[in-house]
């Protein structure tokens, strides 16, 4: 039995999409009549405190989302394997992000905004792709892929992550050891690290001062597309203000929706989008969490599954 526990989700379409999928395999919901003890996979987007109450047969928890760390944080968070969701669809669509941005603020928008607002014609020419360094923290699926999409446009790249990860046509940068060395030569740095107590708050106001200056028109450029946590948004307020940054992307926030007294709200060189880099779409989770169960069914092996110690 798989059972689905979503929150501001639309639980029945999916649910609808699993019957069809998984039958003759019971799928059920919250208010359903069901035994807890037959549930063997539970679907979850932000479950209750009680939702793993009873599942004393489950054999999996399936993530609706690439990133488990609120799922972490359960405190009822049964042990048992837990599934991300990787997905080529949801891989591009936060691609398709980061790739607008970089190249939105390698073109200097912001100076050719202003310019407009100002009836101003000043003629400012940006720099060769190769001449602007993309750096990417976090080198998973999503910024592999980035770098993938990146590589085309010209743009010279290097990559950050916990533990080396060699990539054709990137420097790749390892360890807390070579962060500076990492920032120091990045002109767009580019967050979709997964969030753990590591990385929690890493976009902050030193991170900010060790960017490559000199580069781009108005200075470096960050884009967070990862989590809210990750960033200090007192920090990026006060590098935007004085110059440390040139200007920020931002998707995610540490508190959603973004507070309507929020100064990041009015600030002209920070672009908010309210967490729609990329979403799970219901046709390909379905496809791809049915697969999984069918497999895991079969006696094969669980794909994509948390590493508890790492935090994802």
């Amino acid at each position: 039995m798989l059972l689905l526990h979503l929150t501001d989700i639309d639980e029945a379409g999916w649910a609808d999409g699993f019957a069809r999928a998984l039958a003759p395999r019971r799928v059920v919901q919250r208010g359903d009549d069901f035994d807890p003890a037959e549930v063997e996979y539970i679907f979850v987007w932000k479950p209750a405190a009680d939702a793993f109450q009873g599942l004393t047969g489950l054999k999996a928890v399936l993530s609706l989302g690439a990133g488990v760390d609120a799922l972490m944080a359960h405190p009822n968070l049964p042990d048992v394997p837990m599934v991300r969701f990787v997905d080529d669809d949801l891989s591009q669509r936060m691609s398709d992000y980061v790739v607008a941005h970089v190249t939105m603020h390698h073109r200097l928008y912001t100076r050719f905004r202003a310019d407009q607002k100002a009836r101003r014609w000043s003629q400012l020419y940006p720099p060769a792709a190769s001449q602007t360094t993309v750096g990417i923290m976090g080198l998973g699926v999503l910024g592999q892929d980035a770098l993938s999409r990146l590589k085309p446009l010209g743009f010279t790249l290097r990559g950050w992550s916990r533990t080396h990860k060699p990539i054709d046509g990137v420097t790749t940068f390892a360890g807390q050891d070579a962060f500076d060395a990492f920032l120091s030569g990045t002109d767009i740095l580019v967050n979709l690290l997964p969030l753990t107590a590591q990385t929690e708050g890493i976009l902050n106001y030193k991170t900010f001062s060790k960017l490559r200056r000199g580069k781009l028109e108005g200075g470096p450029v960050i884009v967070n597309a990862a989590r809210g946590a990750h960033q200090k948004e007192a920090d990026i307020v006060r590098a935007l203000g004085d110059g440390t940054l040139g200007a920020a992307s931002l998707d995610v926030f540490e508190t959603e929706p973004l507070p309507d007294d929020s100064p990041l709200w009015s600030i002209e060189n920070c672009y908010i989008t309210p967490h729609i880099a990329a979403i799970s779409s219901q046709t390909t989770g379905v496809a791809y969490f049915s697969r999984v169960i069918k497999d895991h069914e079969a006696g094969k092996p669980l794909v994509n599954v948390v590493d508890r110690e790492r935090g994802y």
